[in-house]
């Protein structure tokens, strides 16, 4: 399976590659086509397997497609500083050519 294969938008796809990302991981492969629908998902996964591309691409592509483009659409939460920060890091690579806009923020 390859991301083209996932519906995602050119964009996306572009940023991936640029990335490096060739194929998504099992985690990725079967999260992404149900929040793409925009259900709810519970995914468990060993730590480097690609957990936050699982949410961060679909969601940065919603927001991408949203008729609203003002004010906060999404929350996420973090249990530390440091993982917010290397989530934010990774939307910046994931919509590097959307303009879906983030900000990270702890304290």
């Amino acid at each position: 399976m390859t991301f083209k294969e996932l519906d995602l938008i050119e964009p996306i796809l572009k940023a991936l590659q640029q990335t490096g990302y060739a194929t998504p991981t099992p985690i990725q492969e079967q999260a992404i086509p149900v929040l793409l629908k925009g259900k709810d998902l519970l995914g468990c996964a060993q730590t480097g397997t690609g957990k936050t591309a699982a949410f961060a691409i679909p969601l940065i592509q919603r927001l991408y497609q949203s008729d609203h483009k003002k004010g906060i659409k999404a929350l996420i939460l973090t249990p530390t500083r440091e993982l917010a920060i290397q989530i934010g890091e990774n939307f910046d690579q994931y919509a590097k050519y959307t303009g879906v806009k983030h900000a990270v923020i702890f304290g």
